[in-house]
């Protein structure tokens, strides 16, 4: 795709030896920037989320979603043939990402201390499940394993013990990409002042116990944690979804007690309501939470989602639709923002979300997803081989 007006990370190559969620994200939103991302890619196989399943036309969800804008090569790294491929490839690229098993990018000649003799330039990111060190860094890590370990289970979902819940999407996985994005951004930016690459380490528990400050300060010296409390807000009411007349559900939110004052009032149409000793303080109101709960599902039954949301808007109380995924697809507030635009893959064009942050100065990248080493032949005439020698190298499972 050609562009007129230059985009921040043009001109930077990014090399990434990456699989599932986190490395994709990071150098997926590096493409969005701007930057070259050359994925790394097994013969035949390819990164593993390629299989998850076949929702978009045939391609897997979440390959879709993190992998746009780059190119695909295929490398058979144990082979000799291949590692010089990758070592070219190291030479003029700026950043190196990677997130294979623990101790892997190491045993290849990959970890920053070998890499950065040969190439001072270059920035290598590291993204783990616990980081390097530690008792817990050969421990295999997945995104609902680092949701438990980093505690983010123990506030999310029923107040059961039994009714804990994950998040619906790869919580940990997402924040360690995001720290990954800021970190090799942050590098570049350093490398600009200094000359030299330098090494981030981006583990997932780390990312991820970083979001749950809240909920960790709160529980301080052995205090009490938020208690889980569903789709409700742990520590304030009313906020979270309650049942309308029709069967419809409205979320809300009350964060003050002018607010609560004129919840009562224009709302529930129970303007004494306010003064009730039970409810007059936020602590009050989520202490006798049940009790509240049902004054305002009695009020709520006899009107429908809309009329709810109509007095809520009325009286300025935040409130918010409670959206399925064809909800979403379909969002006003997306669609006359003009934020979709279609993008190609090798099952046709597809719909994507443009990068949030909207910059006046630039248009972010939006590429095709890329088939399985769909780039290979490209790139290895770029440095240098013949095609004879392409195809010697495909000949013995190198490429």
């Amino acid at each position: 795709m050609t562009h007129v007006t230059p985009r921040p990370l043009d001109g930077i190559t990014v090399v990434s030896l990456e699989h599932a969620i986190a490395a994709p994200f990071c150098t997926r939103q590096l493409a969005d920037l701007g930057a070259r991302v050359i994925k790394v890619e097994r013969p035949g196989s390819g990164d593993f989320a390629r299989g998850y399943d076949e929702r978009v036309n045939g391609l897997a969800s979440h390959f879709v979603w993190t992998n746009r804008s780059k190119e695909s090569l295929t490398l058979d790294l144990k082979q000799n043939e291949a590692t010089q491929v990758l070592d070219s490839l190291l030479a003029d690229a700026d950043v190196l990402v990677q997130n294979l098993a623990p101790g892997a990018a190491a045993r290849m000649g990959l970890s920053f201390e070998a890499l950065h003799e040969r190439f001072p330039k270059l920035i290598v990111c590291d993204i783990s499940g616990y980081g390097e060190g530690g008792p817990y860094e050969q421990k295999k890590a997945y995104d609902l394993l680092i949701q438990s370990e980093g505690g983010f289970l123990s506030v999310t979902g029923g107040a059961g013990e039994e009714e804990m819940a994950k998040a619906g999407c790869s919580i940990a996985d997402i924040a360690a990409g995001m720290y990954a994005y800021t970190g090799v951004l942050s590098a570049l930016m350093l490398r600009g002042k200094t000359g030299v690459g330098s090494r981030v380490d981006v583990s997932m528990l780390e990312s991820l116990v970083e979001w749950m400050g809240y909920p960790l300060y709160y529980a301080y010296e052995g205090a009490a944690p938020p208690p889980r409390a569903g789709a409700a807000h742990s520590t304030i009411y009313p906020y979270g979804p309650f049942p309308a007349g029709d069967g419809g559900t409205v979320m809300l939110g009350l964060q003050n007690e002018r607010e609560w004052a004129a919840f009562c009032d224009k709302v529930m149409q129970q303007p004494a309501l306010a003064g009730d000793e039970r409810f007059s303080a936020n602590s009050k109101r989520s202490a006798n939470r049940t009790e509240l709960r049902a004054i305002i599902v009695d009020a709520f039954s006899r009107m429908s989602a809309t009329q709810v949301i109509e007095r809520l808007e009325q009286a300025q109380i935040a409130s918010a639709q409670v959206n399925d995924m064809a909800g979403v697809w379909a969002h006003p507030q997306l669609k006359a923002r003009q934020r979709w635009v279609e993008v190609d893959s090798p099952a046709g064009p597809l719909p994507a979300l443009l990068p949030p942050g909207r910059n006046s100065a630039f248009v972010p990248r939006m590429d095709a997803v890329p088939a399985l080493g769909e780039h290979t032949d490209a790139l290895l005439a770029e440095l240098g081989y013949a095609a004879g020698d392409i195809q010697r190298l495909r000949e013995h499972g190198a490429i």
